[in-house]
């Protein structure tokens, strides 16, 4: 029998596809350095902005994304190929995949369980699953950073704004959204959130870095 193989890869190649540290090896490639040495010492986007410059930076947020989708958009097709027997919607096998890739991107196994924060990864996620209501959280994100200057608060505004996009959908648009995916909306905003828990200490305190400003020291408290 082979029902348990898709939920044993599936998750596995997702994690292991959001593992890859963008940040990090484009640092140590092009620079020669450990970025988690440098600005708030965190290996997202941001990070990479702020140390690299907007080129580098971009091109990290965009793979990072690129993670999440590719997760979403092709990784899940081995669940029903290797259990084709276990059924499961389609939806849940792409949501196995996409929370594996955010988890990986996190916590990732190549560079010792310190990645980044996951927004990007989940943004091309739900770019994959959601993409209406995804591309107007990340117009969300533009305003609010353009207007305060915080890219964390500028990523804790379109997380916490996507599950409610979700759920009116889920009860007015034509097109019905499967439960778990509403679901899963809230348990990824759930954890950017925790893994933003320093950032929203300094908002409260002020001591939060905007853009162009050099963070007060280094670790992983960053964005």
């Amino acid at each position: 029998m082979t029902w348990w193989l898709g939920l044993i890869v599936v998750p596995l190649a997702g994690y292991l596809v959001g593992s890859v540290p963008t940040a990090l090896w484009v640092g140590r490639l092009l620079r020669g350095v450990d970025i988690r040495d440098h600005g708030s010492g965190n290996a997202g986007a941001t990070n990479a902005l702020r140390v690299f410059g907007w080129k580098i930076g971009l091109f990290v947020l965009l793979v990072d994304m690129g993670k999440g989708f590719v997760a979403c958009w092709w990784l899940w097709r081995l669940g029903p190929l290797l259990s084709p027997a276990f059924e499961l919607l389609s939806v849940s096998w792409q949501l196995i995949a996409g929370f594996a890739a955010v988890l990986g991107h996190i916590f990732s196994v190549f560079a010792g369980f310190r990645g980044g924060k996951g927004v990007g990864t989940a943004a091309g996620m739900f770019l994959a699953l959601l993409p209406v209501q995804t591309a107007l959280v990340i117009l969300l994100f533009v305003l609010v950073t353009w207007r305060f200057r915080w890219v964390s608060l500028g990523s804790l505004s379109a997380a916490a704004t996507l599950p409610l996009l979700v759920w009116v959908s889920a009860r007015w648009a034509a097109a019905p959204i499967p439960a778990p995916l509403v679901w899963t909306t809230t348990g990824v905003a759930l954890l950017i959130f925790a893994a933003h828990h320093q950032n929203i200490r300094r908002l409260r305190q002020g001591r939060e870095p905007r853009l162009g400003e050099e963070p007060q020291k280094k670790g992983r408290a960053g964005s």
